[in-house]
C-alpha cells in the first residue's frame, strides 16, 4: 500500500445518457476515469468510490436506492475498495472519508468524478483543507450546463472556470494522459 488514494466521485448511472442528470461528456470523463482507476489499482494505491444518495424519493436525480443512483459498471468497486455513502457536495462531510484516510497514512488523493462544479470542487477543496496533496484529473471529470440571472453557461466553461479556480490553490490540475505518463 503506499501513501495515496485515488477517491472516485459519483460515477453514475444518473450522469450518463438516458439518466435522471445527463453530464456533457461524462462517457468520456469515466473512461479516463477507469484508466486512472486501472492504474491506481497496479500501483497500490488506496480506492475509494463516493457514492451520492439524495436523502428525498422526489430529489431530481440519485435518488435513494434507484438503479440511476448505482456506481457505472465503468468503474464499479471490487472487494476490498471502500464504498462511502454521502448526502451533500463534500465526499468528507459526514463520511468517515477523512479518518479512513488518515488510518491508512494517506498523504496524497487523487481525484476524479462528477460534477465539476459541485462535488469534485468541494471535494478537492476539502481535501486541501485537510493537508493532503490534491491531484485532480481534470478530463476524468464531467459538468453540466448551468444557467444563473438569466447567463447560460454551457457545460465547458463550467469545467474551465472551475479547474483554473482549483489549479490556482487547491490541486495539481492534469490530463489524464499526462497523469498517466507522470505516474
Amino acid at each position: 500500500m503506499t501513501d495515496t488514494a485515488l477517491i472516485l466521485v459519483d460515477i453514475q448511472k444518473d450522469y450518463f445518457d438516458g439518466g435522471r442528470w445527463t453530464l456533457s461528456k461524462m462517457d468520456q470523463a469515466s473512461d479516463n476515469a477507469a484508466k486512472v482507476l486501472a492504474h491506481a489499482r497496479k500501483s497500490g494505491h488506496m480506492i475509494v468510490h463516493i457514492h451520492h444518495e439524495m436523502q428525498s424519493d422526489d430529489a431530481p436525480f440519485f435518488r435513494p436506492g434507484t438503479t440511476g443512483a448505482e456506481i457505472h459498471p465503468k468503474v464499479a468497486p471490487q472487494q476490498g475498495e471502500e464504498v462511502f455513502l454521502k448526502h451533500t457536495p463534500n465526499s468528507f462531510h459526514n463520511t468517515p472519508l477523512h479518518a479512513t484516510l488518515t488510518a491508512r497514512g494517506i498523504k496524497k488523493v487523487i481525484i476524479v468524478g462528477a460534477m465539476s462544479q459541485i462535488c469534485i470542487d468541494a471535494t478537492t477543496r476539502a481535501a486541501s483543507d485537510f493537508g493532503y496533496t490534491a491531484t485532480l484529473v481534470h478530463d476524468a471529470c464531467a459538468a453540466r450546463d448551468v444557467e444563473f440571472d438569466g447567463v447560460a453557461v454551457p457545460a465547458a466553461q463550467v469545467h474551465a472556470a472551475f479547474m483554473s479556480a482549483l489549479s490556482f490553490a487547491y490541486a495539481n490540475v492534469v490530463d489524464c494522459e499526462a497523469f498517466l505518463a507522470q505516474s
